[in-house]
Protein backbone atom coordinates (compact mmCIF):
# COMPACT_ATOMS: atom_id res chain seq x y z
CA UNK A 1 0.00 0.00 0.00
CA UNK A 2 3.13 2.49 0.87
CA UNK A 3 4.32 1.33 -2.26
CA UNK A 4 1.58 2.21 -4.46
CA UNK A 5 1.01 5.83 -2.62
CA UNK A 6 4.54 6.65 -3.27
CA UNK A 7 4.50 5.64 -6.68
CA UNK A 8 1.32 8.46 -6.95
CA UNK A 9 2.90 11.29 -5.17
CA UNK A 10 6.02 10.32 -7.51
CA UNK A 11 3.81 10.69 -10.81
CA UNK A 12 2.23 13.48 -9.04
CA UNK A 13 5.69 15.33 -8.95
CA UNK A 14 6.99 14.51 -12.31
CA UNK A 15 3.86 15.44 -14.26
CA UNK A 16 4.24 19.04 -13.44
CA UNK A 17 8.41 18.66 -14.07
CA UNK A 18 7.88 17.12 -17.30
CA UNK A 19 4.85 20.05 -18.55
CA UNK A 20 7.54 22.50 -17.37
CA UNK A 21 10.51 20.94 -19.39
CA UNK A 22 8.18 20.36 -22.44
CA UNK A 23 7.45 24.06 -22.70
CA UNK A 24 10.97 25.37 -22.05
CA UNK A 25 11.91 22.79 -24.71
CA UNK A 26 9.21 24.41 -26.71
CA UNK A 27 10.77 27.89 -25.67
CA UNK A 28 14.00 27.13 -26.58
CA UNK A 29 13.16 26.02 -30.11
CA UNK A 30 11.08 29.09 -30.53
CA UNK A 31 13.74 31.20 -29.28
CA UNK A 32 16.60 29.39 -31.75
CA UNK A 33 14.25 29.82 -34.67
CA UNK A 34 13.65 33.36 -33.58
CA UNK A 35 17.89 33.65 -33.81
CA UNK A 36 17.93 31.94 -37.15
CA UNK A 37 15.10 33.92 -38.22
CA UNK A 38 17.43 37.49 -37.34
CA UNK A 39 20.36 35.70 -38.77
CA UNK A 40 18.92 35.43 -41.99
CA UNK A 41 18.01 39.12 -41.61
CA UNK A 42 21.19 40.56 -40.91
CA UNK A 43 22.77 38.20 -43.34
CA UNK A 44 20.33 40.03 -46.06
CA UNK A 45 21.42 43.43 -44.94
CA UNK A 46 24.98 42.72 -45.24
CA UNK A 47 24.56 41.29 -49.02
CA UNK A 48 22.42 44.13 -49.63
CA UNK A 49 24.82 46.34 -48.04
CA UNK A 50 28.22 44.79 -49.87
CA UNK A 51 26.20 45.18 -52.87
CA UNK A 52 25.65 48.75 -52.80
CA UNK A 53 29.12 49.51 -51.57
CA UNK A 54 29.95 47.18 -54.94
CA UNK A 55 28.10 49.53 -57.09
CA UNK A 56 29.29 52.60 -55.45
CA UNK A 57 32.91 52.04 -55.88
CA UNK A 58 32.58 51.10 -59.89
CA UNK A 59 30.66 53.88 -59.90
CA UNK A 60 33.16 56.19 -58.10
CA UNK A 61 36.13 54.82 -60.21
CA UNK A 62 33.91 55.31 -63.41
CA UNK A 63 33.53 58.80 -62.29
CA UNK A 64 37.50 59.02 -61.29
CA UNK A 65 38.47 58.17 -65.02
CA UNK A 66 39.17 61.08 -67.36
CA UNK A 67 37.28 62.59 -70.21
CA UNK A 68 38.67 62.62 -73.26
CA UNK A 69 37.85 65.80 -75.54
CA UNK A 70 34.83 64.95 -78.21
CA UNK A 71 34.97 66.28 -81.49
CA UNK A 72 32.73 69.03 -82.70
CA UNK A 73 31.50 68.54 -86.32
CA UNK A 74 30.39 72.64 -87.85
CA UNK A 75 30.21 71.99 -91.21
CA UNK A 76 26.92 69.11 -91.04
CA UNK A 77 23.54 70.28 -91.30
CA UNK A 78 20.50 68.71 -88.78
CA UNK A 79 17.98 67.05 -91.07
CA UNK A 80 15.59 65.80 -88.07
CA UNK A 81 15.14 65.05 -84.64
CA UNK A 82 13.30 61.67 -83.20
CA UNK A 83 12.33 61.27 -79.13
CA UNK A 84 15.18 60.24 -76.81
CA UNK A 85 12.28 59.23 -74.07
CA UNK A 86 13.89 61.96 -72.12
CA UNK A 87 12.63 65.92 -72.18
CA UNK A 88 16.04 67.05 -71.29
CA UNK A 89 17.65 65.19 -74.62
CA UNK A 90 16.78 64.88 -78.08
CA UNK A 91 18.57 62.68 -80.68
CA UNK A 92 19.24 65.03 -83.68
CA UNK A 93 20.26 63.31 -87.46
CA UNK A 94 22.67 64.84 -90.15
CA UNK A 95 22.74 65.02 -93.53
CA UNK A 96 26.63 62.75 -93.13
CA UNK A 97 23.89 59.70 -92.13
CA UNK A 98 25.81 60.61 -88.60
CA UNK A 99 23.90 61.61 -85.46
CA UNK A 100 24.27 62.47 -81.64
CA UNK A 101 22.42 63.40 -78.78
CA UNK A 102 22.20 67.04 -77.50
CA UNK A 103 20.51 68.81 -74.91
CA UNK A 104 17.42 70.43 -75.55
CA UNK A 105 17.96 74.16 -74.73
CA UNK A 106 14.49 74.54 -74.31
CA UNK A 107 14.33 72.42 -70.92
CA UNK A 108 17.04 74.03 -69.25
CA UNK A 109 17.22 77.93 -70.75
CA UNK A 110 15.32 79.05 -67.59
CA UNK A 111 17.27 76.83 -64.85
CA UNK A 112 18.48 79.08 -62.09
CA UNK A 113 22.09 78.21 -63.68
CA UNK A 114 20.60 80.76 -66.78
CA UNK A 115 18.62 83.21 -64.52
CA UNK A 116 20.75 83.73 -61.40
CA UNK A 117 23.11 86.23 -61.55
CA UNK A 118 22.88 86.44 -65.28
CA UNK A 119 24.23 90.07 -67.15
CA UNK A 120 25.58 90.44 -70.08
CA UNK A 121 27.06 94.00 -69.58
CA UNK A 122 29.05 93.08 -66.34
CA UNK A 123 32.10 90.86 -66.46
CA UNK A 124 31.50 90.06 -62.69
CA UNK A 125 27.65 90.30 -61.74
CA UNK A 126 28.14 87.89 -58.57
CA UNK A 127 29.85 90.53 -57.23
CA UNK A 128 27.56 92.48 -55.70
CA UNK A 129 25.34 89.67 -54.30
CA UNK A 130 27.40 86.25 -53.54
CA UNK A 131 30.32 86.68 -51.17
CA UNK A 132 33.32 84.00 -50.63
CA UNK A 133 31.96 82.83 -47.05
CA UNK A 134 27.82 82.85 -48.65
CA UNK A 135 29.36 79.52 -50.58
CA UNK A 136 28.88 75.99 -49.35
CA UNK A 137 32.10 74.55 -48.08
CA UNK A 138 32.01 72.12 -50.60
CA UNK A 139 30.14 71.55 -53.58
CA UNK A 140 29.75 68.23 -55.98
CA UNK A 141 29.61 69.49 -59.60
CA UNK A 142 28.59 66.91 -62.06
CA UNK A 143 31.08 68.13 -64.94
CA UNK A 144 29.62 66.31 -67.63
CA UNK A 145 26.87 63.56 -67.92
CA UNK A 146 26.10 60.67 -69.67
CA UNK A 147 26.02 62.67 -72.98
CA UNK A 148 29.86 63.54 -71.61
CA UNK A 149 29.87 67.16 -73.59
CA UNK A 150 33.65 68.31 -72.95
CA UNK A 151 36.35 69.60 -75.33
CA UNK A 152 39.76 71.14 -74.30
CA UNK A 153 40.05 75.26 -74.87
CA UNK A 154 43.51 74.83 -76.00
CA UNK A 155 45.89 72.05 -75.89
CA UNK A 156 49.05 73.29 -74.47
CA UNK A 157 51.80 73.02 -72.04
CA UNK A 158 50.93 76.02 -69.41
CA UNK A 159 53.59 78.95 -69.38
CA UNK A 160 51.63 80.56 -66.69
CA UNK A 161 50.26 78.84 -63.57
CA UNK A 162 47.10 79.73 -61.25
CA UNK A 163 47.96 81.61 -57.97
CA UNK A 164 50.27 84.70 -56.61
CA UNK A 165 52.67 85.57 -59.52
CA UNK A 166 55.36 88.25 -58.06
CA UNK A 167 52.57 89.20 -54.98
CA UNK A 168 49.73 89.52 -57.84
CA UNK A 169 47.09 87.51 -58.65
CA UNK A 170 46.87 85.31 -61.31
CA UNK A 171 43.71 83.87 -61.59
CA UNK A 172 43.99 81.43 -64.54
CA UNK A 173 46.36 79.65 -66.32
CA UNK A 174 48.07 81.35 -69.40
CA UNK A 175 48.58 78.54 -72.85
CA UNK A 176 50.91 79.32 -75.49
CA UNK A 177 49.78 79.74 -78.70
CA UNK A 178 49.86 81.29 -82.68
CA UNK A 179 47.53 84.17 -83.34
CA UNK A 180 45.08 82.79 -85.35
CA UNK A 181 44.39 78.87 -83.37
CA UNK A 182 41.07 78.07 -83.05
CA UNK A 183 39.46 78.21 -79.27
CA UNK A 184 37.13 76.16 -78.02
CA UNK A 185 34.08 75.59 -75.80
CA UNK A 186 34.82 73.71 -73.08
CA UNK A 187 31.69 73.03 -72.13
CA UNK A 188 28.03 72.97 -73.31
CA UNK A 189 26.46 76.23 -72.36
CA UNK A 190 25.38 79.80 -73.27
CA UNK A 191 27.92 83.08 -73.74
CA UNK A 192 27.27 85.35 -71.35
CA UNK A 193 30.02 87.84 -72.49
CA UNK A 194 31.72 88.95 -76.37
CA UNK A 195 33.34 91.91 -75.45
CA UNK A 196 36.39 93.52 -77.20
CA UNK A 197 39.32 94.64 -75.72
CA UNK A 198 38.42 98.51 -75.02
CA UNK A 199 35.57 96.98 -72.21
CA UNK A 200 37.37 93.92 -70.66
CA UNK A 201 40.53 96.16 -68.64
CA UNK A 202 42.99 93.90 -69.69
CA UNK A 203 41.49 90.71 -71.16
CA UNK A 204 41.62 91.88 -74.20
CA UNK A 205 38.83 90.44 -76.27
CA UNK A 206 37.25 88.38 -73.76
CA UNK A 207 34.51 85.84 -74.24
CA UNK A 208 32.45 84.21 -70.98
CA UNK A 209 30.66 81.46 -71.25
CA UNK A 210 28.24 79.89 -68.64
CA UNK A 211 27.81 76.04 -68.60
CA UNK A 212 25.21 73.80 -67.63
CA UNK A 213 27.42 72.52 -64.69
CA UNK A 214 27.18 76.27 -63.16
CA UNK A 215 30.68 77.18 -63.80
CA UNK A 216 31.71 79.64 -66.04
CA UNK A 217 34.78 79.72 -68.01
CA UNK A 218 36.92 83.08 -69.43
CA UNK A 219 38.68 83.06 -72.66
CA UNK A 220 40.76 86.01 -72.86
CA UNK A 221 43.77 87.81 -75.31
CA UNK A 222 41.51 86.33 -78.32
CA UNK A 223 42.28 88.22 -81.91
CA UNK A 224 38.65 87.39 -83.15
CA UNK A 225 35.37 86.54 -81.34
CA UNK A 226 32.99 84.86 -83.45
CA UNK A 227 30.17 84.35 -80.98
CA UNK A 228 27.88 86.52 -79.55
CA UNK A 229 26.02 87.25 -76.25
CA UNK A 230 22.86 84.87 -75.48
CA UNK A 231 23.96 82.66 -78.09
CA UNK A 232 24.11 78.63 -76.91
CA UNK A 233 27.31 76.58 -77.75
CA UNK A 234 28.13 73.58 -77.65
CA UNK A 235 31.79 71.63 -76.21
CA UNK A 236 34.54 71.91 -79.28
CA UNK A 237 32.90 74.74 -80.96
CA UNK A 238 35.06 77.07 -81.80
CA UNK A 239 34.10 80.20 -80.34
CA UNK A 240 36.97 82.48 -81.57
CA UNK A 241 41.07 83.05 -82.50
CA UNK A 242 43.89 83.18 -80.24
CA UNK A 243 45.65 86.03 -80.10
CA UNK A 244 47.46 88.79 -78.05
CA UNK A 245 45.45 91.54 -77.55
CA UNK A 246 44.72 93.55 -74.70
CA UNK A 247 47.39 93.55 -71.61
CA UNK A 248 49.52 90.51 -73.41
CA UNK A 249 52.95 90.39 -74.09
CA UNK A 250 52.64 87.84 -76.86
CA UNK A 251 49.96 84.99 -78.29
CA UNK A 252 48.12 83.28 -75.93
CA UNK A 253 44.82 81.71 -74.20
CA UNK A 254 44.39 83.56 -70.70
CA UNK A 255 41.79 80.76 -69.41
CA UNK A 256 39.59 80.87 -66.11
CA UNK A 257 36.95 78.62 -64.69
CA UNK A 258 34.92 80.30 -61.69
CA UNK A 259 32.21 78.86 -59.62
CA UNK A 260 29.83 82.24 -58.26
CA UNK A 261 32.32 84.61 -59.70
CA UNK A 262 35.53 83.22 -57.72
CA UNK A 263 38.06 81.54 -59.62
CA UNK A 264 40.09 78.36 -59.41
CA UNK A 265 42.82 76.60 -60.17
CA UNK A 266 41.49 75.26 -64.00
CA UNK A 267 44.66 72.46 -63.75
CA UNK A 268 42.47 70.96 -60.77
CA UNK A 269 39.57 70.44 -63.59
CA UNK A 270 42.04 69.88 -66.88
CA UNK A 271 45.41 68.14 -67.96
CA UNK A 272 46.09 70.64 -70.47
CA UNK A 273 48.64 68.48 -71.88
CA UNK A 274 46.78 65.76 -72.75
CA UNK A 275 43.90 67.73 -73.12
CA UNK A 276 41.68 65.48 -70.84
CA UNK A 277 38.72 66.35 -68.51
CA UNK A 278 40.65 64.54 -65.06
CA UNK A 279 37.46 63.40 -63.82
CA UNK A 280 33.53 63.74 -64.36
CA UNK A 281 32.58 64.40 -61.15
CA UNK A 282 34.76 67.42 -59.06
CA UNK A 283 33.70 68.00 -55.33
CA UNK A 284 35.06 71.83 -55.55
CA UNK A 285 35.73 72.92 -51.55
CA UNK A 286 35.49 76.49 -50.46
CA UNK A 287 39.34 76.94 -49.50
CA UNK A 288 39.90 76.14 -53.75
CA UNK A 289 38.00 79.36 -54.41
CA UNK A 290 39.76 82.57 -55.50
CA UNK A 291 43.46 83.53 -54.33
CA UNK A 292 42.39 86.27 -52.01
CA UNK A 293 38.79 86.66 -51.96
CA UNK A 294 38.73 89.02 -55.38
CA UNK A 295 36.60 88.43 -58.35
CA UNK A 296 38.82 90.83 -60.77
CA UNK A 297 41.89 89.79 -62.50
CA UNK A 298 45.14 91.72 -62.58
CA UNK A 299 47.31 91.96 -65.58
CA UNK A 300 49.85 94.78 -64.39
CA UNK A 301 52.38 92.54 -64.31
CA UNK A 302 52.13 90.97 -68.09
CA UNK A 303 55.26 93.33 -68.83
CA UNK A 304 57.32 92.00 -65.87
CA UNK A 305 56.59 88.39 -66.73
CA UNK A 306 57.89 88.55 -70.50
CA UNK A 307 61.20 91.11 -69.22
CA UNK A 308 61.95 88.07 -66.36
CA UNK A 309 61.44 85.55 -69.39
CA UNK A 310 63.36 87.26 -72.01
CA UNK A 311 66.23 87.61 -69.07
CA UNK A 312 65.60 83.93 -67.87
CA UNK A 313 66.10 82.86 -72.00
CA UNK A 314 69.13 85.04 -72.26
CA UNK A 315 70.89 83.83 -69.11
CA UNK A 316 70.30 80.27 -70.82
CA UNK A 317 71.45 81.01 -74.44
CA UNK A 318 74.83 82.18 -72.64
CA UNK A 319 75.11 79.29 -70.33
CA UNK A 320 74.92 76.87 -73.41
CA UNK A 321 77.59 79.03 -75.23
CA UNK A 322 79.78 79.44 -71.98
CA UNK A 323 83.67 79.14 -72.47
CA UNK A 324 85.95 77.99 -70.07
CA UNK A 325 89.86 78.52 -69.86
CA UNK A 326 92.29 76.41 -67.44
CA UNK A 327 94.73 78.77 -65.79
CA UNK A 328 97.98 77.80 -66.00
CA UNK A 329 101.35 78.93 -64.46
CA UNK A 330 102.01 82.82 -64.86
CA UNK A 331 98.55 83.54 -65.84
CA UNK A 332 97.37 86.78 -65.16
CA UNK A 333 93.35 88.37 -64.87
CA UNK A 334 94.61 90.92 -67.23
CA UNK A 335 96.56 88.39 -69.79
CA UNK A 336 93.73 85.86 -70.07
CA UNK A 337 90.95 88.88 -70.83
CA UNK A 338 93.44 90.38 -74.04
CA UNK A 339 93.69 86.90 -74.91
CA UNK A 340 89.68 86.37 -75.09
CA UNK A 341 88.60 89.94 -75.87
CA UNK A 342 86.86 90.87 -72.84
CA UNK A 343 87.88 92.95 -70.00
CA UNK A 344 88.98 92.42 -66.37
CA UNK A 345 85.74 93.40 -64.99
CA UNK A 346 83.72 91.16 -66.97
CA UNK A 347 85.77 88.27 -66.36
CA UNK A 348 85.48 88.95 -62.31
CA UNK A 349 81.80 89.39 -63.25
CA UNK A 350 81.45 86.23 -64.57
CA UNK A 351 83.23 84.11 -62.02
CA UNK A 352 82.17 85.87 -58.67
CA UNK A 353 85.61 87.22 -58.26
CA UNK A 354 88.01 90.25 -57.72
CA UNK A 355 90.40 91.67 -59.03
CA UNK A 356 92.80 90.44 -56.34
CA UNK A 357 91.81 86.95 -56.16
CA UNK A 358 94.47 84.41 -56.88
CA UNK A 359 94.19 82.60 -59.33
CA UNK A 360 94.62 78.44 -58.59
CA UNK A 361 96.71 76.91 -61.45
CA UNK A 362 94.10 74.16 -62.79
CA UNK A 363 91.33 75.86 -62.00
CA UNK A 364 88.65 76.76 -64.69
CA UNK A 365 87.89 80.30 -65.57
CA UNK A 366 84.53 81.23 -67.46
CA UNK A 367 85.43 83.54 -70.11
CA UNK A 368 82.75 84.22 -72.07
Amino acid sequence: MNRTKQTRSLRCLMFPLLIAAGTAVNAQAQSIERMRELLQEIQQEVDSLEKEQARTLRLRERLQHPVESVEYVDDVIAVDTLPSGSDAVMIVLFNDNTWKYLRNRDYVKDSEVYTRCWDTTKLFPYRDSVALSDLPRSVDIQLVDSLRCYHYPYKANIRSKFGMRRRRKHQGVDLPLKTGDPVYATFNGKVRISFPSSKTGGYGNLIIIRHDNGLETFYGHLSERIVHAGEWVEAGQIIGYGGSTGRSTGPHLHFETRYCGQSFDPERLIDFQSGNLRRETFLLKRSYLDIHSSASQDFEDEEDEAKERKRAEEEKKALANAQYYRIKSGDTLGAIAIRYGTTVTRLCQLNGISRNTTLRIGRSLRVK
